[in-house]
């Protein structure tokens, strides 16, 4: 019965106690669609088609497969690394239509139709991309764990820095930026290299752009 003075229904302990656990078990219950999956086994994939390393593929994936699980577990493409899984190495650049991406931290269903560029598309040991000859050269790498990410995140630095993209250090923002070493360390930053060959780094890059390192 309602109180006389309040006119609200008493409501004791255990029963506030039900009532809240009813209400975190039913705003936790999955989606009808995921719970019916969960059911029966079965995962709800896409299917997506795009271009890596010049040759069309297509794939049925899980929605969730991010873009660096599919080239590695499904395409055996394994020269990208997983480092940090988080977007913060760089391990894992490719090139997607030609700009840098950290591949961790996008879905492969997010490139429907995009022609993507690992490491093993930039060249061979026996026909080497010159951003891979010079990291050889000027000893670009130690334990060479991320030497796929730096040197495709190399190539698109340079490639930034001809169409005129500003940096953060960048003085002039109208572009004609020259690749000076401050240039494409600042563009490089997102690349981490545990064993510290960032001036070999620096030094192949400056050959390649024909710059003094």
């Amino acid at each position: 019965m309602p109180d006389d003075k309040s006119g609200i229904l008493p409501i004791s302990r255990r029963g506030l106690l039900a009532s809240s656990a009813a209400t975190v078990a039913v705003t936790a219950s999955p989606p009808l669609s995921a719970a019916a999956a969960a059911q029966t086994g079965e995962v709800p994939t896409e299917s997506i088609r795009f271009t890596v390393n010049g040759e069309e593929r297509a794939l049925d994936l899980d929605t969730r497969v991010t873009l660096l699980d599919a080239l590695r577990e499904h395409l055996k493409l394994t020269g990208t690394k997983k480092g940090c899984d988080h977007g913060q190495c760089g391990a894992c650049t490719v090139l997607v239509n030609g700009e840098r991406i950290n591949s961790c931290l996008s879905l492969a269903v997010m490139h429907q139709g995009d022609e993507v560029t690992t490491i093993e598309g930039l060249g061979t040991p026996g026909d080497m991309h010159p951003m891979q000859a010079a990291f050889v050269e000027h000893d670009g790498y130690q334990c060479g764990y991320c030497t796929p990410g730096q040197i495709c995140s190399a190539v698109a630095t340079l490639e930034e820095i001809r169409k005129g993209i500003p940096s953060h250090v960048s003085e002039d923002l109208t572009g004609g930026f020259a690749p000076t070493e401050m240039e494409m360390r600042e563009r490089m930053s997102g690349n981490i290299c545990r064993c510290g060959a960032y001036s070999n780094i620096a030094e192949a890059m400056a050959q390649v752009a024909g710059a003094s390192a």
